[in-house]
């Protein structure tokens, strides 16, 4: 049983959390975590790149000079791929690079991830935090506060917060998101994670429903 200490916007230690990791996952897969993140990484892609074959270039298809006599190589037409201008041997094609990974092994992914970064002492509980308006400044405060403010951080909220967002997104290094939107590749990438505790019960909570009911057994007569 972990006891995670549960910091307010000032830095100052106002409780504890207790926490069991194996609530979080019982074991942590390098192999499904690479998968994981490799998906997340691959449906970045745009799948745009495109470049133009021989016959997609403009020029004539003429033979560029007389087959023997001239005592150059011979060349048929301008397009080709060895010359200047022409087209590419290999050309480019757009593609799809979305992969897909089963939901649940996806949702067991992201426990891992957050269960790894309990295990390196890498996530930070705060207390709350609400803005009335936007205000970067307030914002900064409390990394600097947290003695986060020079590393990669993702900070976790419970839900949708306009004034949290908008104070935040411009900050560098740090990435705002609601828990329902976190996955393996956002809690990996950063450093430290900063996640409110109204946020860490709400995964947990998500934890629990997600768990097989457990049912009496039935004899058949």
């Amino acid at each position: 049983m972990l006891e995670l200490p549960i910091y307010n916007c000032s830095g100052a230690q106002v409780g504890t959390y207790e926490l069991d990791p194996e609530e979080i996952a019982a074991t942590i897969s390098k192999q499904l975590l690479h998968d994981a993140v490799v998906m997340y990484q691959s449906n970045q892609r745009q799948g745009t790149a495109k470049t133009k074959t021989r016959g997609e270039v403009s020029g004539s298809t003429k033979k560029m000079y007389r087959q023997k006599g001239t005592g150059n190589a011979r060349a048929g037409s301008k397009r080709s791929g060895v010359r200047r201008g022409g087209g590419h041997i290999h050309a480019k094609m757009p593609r799809d690079w979305r992969l897909k990974m089963p939901r649940k092994a996806l949702q067991t992914a992201t426990r891992m991830a957050l269960r790894a970064k309990l295990d390196s002492d890498s996530v930070m509980i705060l207390d709350d935090v609400r803005f009335d308006a936007p205000k970067t400044k307030d914002f900064v405060a409390i990394l600097n506060a947290l003695s986060v403010s020079d590393t990669r951080v993702l900070f976790t909220i419970p839900g949708y917060d306009v004034n949290v967002y908008k104070s935040g997104r411009n900050v560098p290094k740090v990435t705002v998101l609601p828990v329902s939107d976190i996955n393996a590749l956002e809690i990996l990438l950063p450093k430290k994670i900063v996640i409110t505790k109204a946020a860490l019960d709400a995964f947990r909570g998500k934890i629990a429903s997600r768990k097989p009911e457990t049912t009496e057994s039935v004899e058949r007569a």
